[in-house]
Parts: structure tokens; C-alpha cells; sequence
């Protein structure tokens, strides 16, 4: 094990954004490469889920007429209809009996980037005892990037899974600003090879 190796135990939480059908390659808001996440991801799911430790899965759950959709003068095209097939995770996926599913940006009026706004992540995470939190899914420069602002906010030392994210990059630098960000907020990024489970 290499000194940078972060070893799990108890306390650790896997948290995993939105890696839904609208945001992979043939959905409404495919980003750049997001389908490369989900084996990825699979594999820290994989881990978490061999040691017993907590995973919660974030997803967009948007009613038809949301405010972040371009009909109603938000930025997205229409995506992650609630119960469309769009909304669904991944195909190949491998979602663990025991993850708990948070859905967020339920309400027409209101959006909401970080899994923590508008859900009870937080009184789940303190329910669970967490001590750490290891986030990852989509997008690097918008749903990563409010949920680790959120959990440095609250206090909880976290991880960003470097090879399990991807960024819209509406602006091309979008991605690495938000990586920045994140940094300087006190994040860590590791990657598979740093996981010692």
C-alpha cells in the first residue's frame, strides 16, 4: 500500500450523482465521455459494498415542466422526467440492494444541483454515522461540484473519484475550474489504484 493509499472502514460513504440515461451518449444532456464512469464506478461500488458501508445513489427526478428547462427559460434541454425512460440509471449499472436512492430537484420551481439540497441526505449520512464521504457519478462542474461544496460546508472530509466523473463543460474549462474548486475547498482526489478496501 503506497502513502497515498485511502483505506476504507467504517464511517466511509459512497456517494454516486446521477449517472442516468438523459446524461450518457443518446440521452437529452449526453455529456462528453459519461458512459466511461459506469464500469468505473461499478468497481468502487464493488468495493464499498465488500467492506459494508453505506452507498447512496443521487438522481435528477424532474417534473415535466422543471425550471431548469429551456421552455421555461432555464438553461437544460428537457431531461430526467421523473418515471421516463430517460430518468432511469444506466444501463450496466450495477446498483446494490442495499443503496439508497435520493432523488432531488423534485419541485417545478426550484433546482437543485448538490444531492444535499432539498433532501434528507444530510439526516441520513448522520443517521449512518458517517465519518467520510467519497463522491462521484455526474457532472464534474455541476452536480459533483455542489455536493462536495455542500459536505465541506457541513464539515465532512471528502473524496472526489477522479477517474468516476465527467463535466458538461458548457464553457471548455468548465471541468478543471470545478476540479479547482473543489481542491481548494479541502476535497481529495483519488482514483481505483489509491482504494485500499
Amino acid at each position: 500500500m503506497s502513502a497515498s493509499a485511502v483505506e476504507l472502514g467504517a464511517g466511509d460513504v459512497l456517494i454516486v450523482a446521477d449517472v442516468q440515461k438523459d446524461f450518457l451518449a443518446g440521452g437529452s444532456l449526453a455529456v462528453p465521455e459519461g458512459d466511461r464512469v459506469v464500469p468505473v464506478l461499478n468497481r468502487y461500488l464493488t468495493a464499498f459494498t465488500r467492506c459494508g458501508l453505506p452507498i447512496f445513489l443521487s438522481r435528477c427526478w424532474h417534473p415535466p415542466d422543471h425550471c431548469s428547462f429551456r421552455e421555461r427559460g432555464g438553461p437544460w434541454p428537457r431531461h430526467c422526467v421523473a418515471g421516463t425512460p430517460g430518468a432511469e440509471f444506466a444501463e450496466g449499472f450495477d446498483i446494490p440492494r442495499a443503496a439508497v436512492i435520493v432523488s432531488k430537484a423534485t419541485r417545478r420551481d426550484r433546482d437543485a444541483y448538490s444531492a444535499f439540497e432539498g433532501t434528507e441526505l444530510h439526516e441520513n449520512l448522520r443517521r449512518v454515522a458517517a465519518r467520510r464521504l467519497f463522491v462521484g457519478g455526474l457532472t464534474t462542474d455541476y452536480c459533483i461540484l455542489n455536493t462536495v461544496r455542500d459536505a465541506r460546508a457541513r464539515g465532512y472530509p471528502t473524496f472526489v473519484l477522479g477517474d468516476g466523473i465527467r463535466a458538461v463543460n458548457v464553457q471548455p474549462d468548465d471541468g478543471r475550474k470545478a476540479e479547482e474548486e473543489m481542491a481548494s475547498r479541502g476535497a481529495t482526489f483519488i482514483r481505483l489504484e489509491s482504494l485500499a478496501a
